[in-house]
């Protein structure tokens, strides 16, 4: 079993959800410290006149003194309507804006709590809804898991990844430089990073800019072809031997 384990974002860029595509078993990493002004409540889209802009959801309890799972959304209703209004500029231009607008508010109307977690996790179950991957999302701080004590942010992957009983881990290839790989090894783990090709789209009157939120992806395309594009990111493995800073050997 294949896992994959990232920190809740709201709305991420695509090569989120192609991690997601590629693991057997989604874990939302949610019990780790929060940190403010990060993609965890705000993403990019593209700006009224050119560029791009953030979107952003206010939250309370915001600080680094809390894990993430306890940052709450400040007012839901007001921060949806925000980020529909900080959308609306797609409207008169964008092919797919309804289907858009429908993601968003389906995902802040399933919240029963005002939970930053909750959020990104409805947003990321209609996302993947929309796409056809299949994603039943596990969320750490609803698991009963003994991890013991971690002295570096990469190593929560393969204690978490070894706790669920899984025999791969897979994580963006940018971030190969956080793992030690003897400690997926010695856990029996096989350690994989997923590169996804660059998207390029057409983006109407805008000028396109890339990794925005996946929002401004699926404006302007069609779903079938978005799942196609997500499928064609690559896994990689680790060497046997490969540091934390290593450049992974192709594989399956």
């Amino acid at each position: 079993m294949r896992a994959g384990i990232m920190q809740p974002y709201f709305f991420p860029y695509a090569g989120y959800f192609a991690l997601v595509a590629a693991s057997d078993t989604w874990v939302v990493f949610d019990t780790a410290q929060y940190a403010p002004k990060t993609w965890m409540n705000r993403n990019r889209v593209l700006a009224p006149q050119s560029g791009w802009c953030w979107v952003t959801v206010p939250v309370r309890h915001g600080t680094r003194s809390v894990r993430v799972h306890e940052v709450e959304v400040a007012d839901p209703a007001r921060a949806e309507q925000s980020v529909l209004g900080a959308l609306s500029h797609y409207r008169r231009h964008a092919p797919h804006w309804r289907a858009v607008e429908g993601l968003v508010r389906r995902t802040f109307g399933t919240l029963r709590r005002p939970s930053l977690t909750d959020l990104d996790v409805a947003g990321l179950v209609a996302v993947c809804e929309y796409l056809g991957i299949a994603c039943s999302p596990l969320v750490c701080s609803e698991l009963d898991l003994h991890l013991g004590a971690v002295d570096h942010p990469g190593g929560w992957a393969p204690a978490i990844a070894s706790a669920l009983g899984a025999d791969a881990y897979v994580n963006p290839v940018g971030g190969a430089h956080l793992f030690r790989t003897s400690e997926f090894a010695e856990r029996g783990i096989a350690l994989q990073f997923l590169e996804l090709p660059p998207l390029a789209y057409a983006t109407g009157p805008f000028a396109f800019e890339p990794a925005l939120s996946i929002l401004d992806v699926l404006m302007w395309n069609e779903p079938a072809e978005v799942a196609r594009a997500l499928a064609a990111a690559t896994v990689t493995t680790a060497a046997p031997d490969c540091d934390p800073a290593c450049v992974p050997a192709r594989g399956a």
